[in-house]
């Protein structure tokens, strides 16, 4: 282990001669600073596609399969991620995300959760359904009904096994 520490430390730059290399601190840097990097603000349609919509799928991927510890997991993982589209994009066009949002989909994400618990794929099956079809309701009423969610029939994560561990 002793032989091990020095060349970790080497690795990692954190020996006293890679520290003594180190440019006074009053030195001009070439190199672009961090700040000078430009924002990013991801518009609402980027916040659906990378932490809405995968979580929709995984969620229904999950129940279909009857893991019900990962199908509460994404539930949890897809109310999060709603609440980070509100926090991100508080207010599209004239519309209080928060409030759309919780208009939406509390009760069908509710209805979800208890079939969770209940252990009950009929049950999870229609109201997995209720929040897809809410999905689409919120896409009608903000003019996106082009983007129409429905319940997953393959499998989009190939790496990803979404079967019970307990079987």
């Amino acid at each position: 282990m002793l032989l091990v520490a020095p060349a970790v430390c080497a690795f990692l730059g954190l020996s006293g001669a890679a520290s003594a290399q180190s440019p006074p601190a009053n030195a001009v840097s070439s190199a672009p600073s961090v700040a000078a990097q430009p924002d990013y603000h991801p518009s609402l349609g980027d916040l659906m596609t990378m932490a809405v919509q995968p979580r929709h799928t995984k969620l229904g991927l999950a129940g279909q399969n009857g893991n019900w510890p990962y199908a509460q997991y994404e539930l949890s993982e897809l109310r999060n991620a709603f609440a980070r589209v509100a926090r991100t994009i508080p207010v599209y066009r004239t519309i209080d995300m928060t409030a759309l949002i919780g208009a939406m989909t509390t009760e069908p994400l509710n209805a979800v959760e208890q079939a969770i618990r209940a252990r009950n794929a009929r049950q999870f099956r229609a109201t997995y359904a209720q929040l897809t079809t809410a999905c689409n309701g919120c896409h009608l009423s903000q003019d996106h009904g082009a983007v129409v969610i429905r319940v997953p029939v393959t499998n989009a994560y190939p790496d990803q096994d979404f079967r019970s561990p307990v079987r």
